[in-house]
């Protein structure tokens, strides 16, 4: 994949087809570690120990639809290129928690993309799901949560309505640029 925000969507939409009704994708770079670490938890069914360990083979689905599952292994690879890595933990029941570290100065470091569009198509498109944005820059950072959003606006109003789309879209461009120094 061109850029980690694709490989995020792949990811929380595996928790999603798992039965999630929330999903946290947390983000977190340190400039001072040359860090950046991604997250997916979710409340998901969860896998047994036999398919963690078989997650990372192309080969390993849970779909019937197709033979092979890329997305964990191509973020295991793009993590470990980078001298990074890349650990799953999961209990059956209880949901999966997905976590890959990178190294952002290695040759070989996929950019992070528009992990704001990929987060906002994400709320957009599963309506009937919560998602926790989490986005950590060195000591800067924001959260968004869906059920905060849905406190305020009651059960009246649907998150992929226009109005709150647009609000939802400013609220992560004006938050990112805040945590990355452009904007005080």
């Amino acid at each position: 994949m061109r850029e980690l925000s694709l490989n995020v969507m792949d990811i929380a939409q595996n928790s999603i087809s798992a039965g999630a009704s929330l999903v946290t994708i947390d983000v977190c770079q340190s400039s001072a570690a040359d860090r950046l670490v991604i997250s997916i938890i979710d409340n998901g069914r969860g896998m047994s120990a036999e398919q963690v360990a078989r997650v990372t083979d192309p080969f390993f689905t849970t779909r019937t639809t197709r033979k092979v599952g890329l997305g964990i292994p191509l973020f295991k690879m793009e993590a470990e290129m980078t001298g990074g890595g890349l650990q799953i933990h999961s209990v059956p029941g209880e949901g999966t928690t997905v976590r890959a570290e990178f190294v952002p100065s290695h040759v070989d470091f996929i950019p992070l993309g528009d992990i704001n569009s990929t987060v906002l198509l994400l709320i957009t498109c599963n309506t009937d799901r919560d998602f926790v944005f989490h986005h950590k820059m060195d000591e800067r950072e924001f959260t968004l949560d869906t059920r905060e959003l849905r406190g305020i606006l009651g059960e009246e109003v649907e998150l992929n309505t226009p109005d709150v789309v647009a609000w939802i879209r400013e609220y992560l461009e004006e938050q990112t640029e805040c945590i990355k120094g452009e904007k005080i």
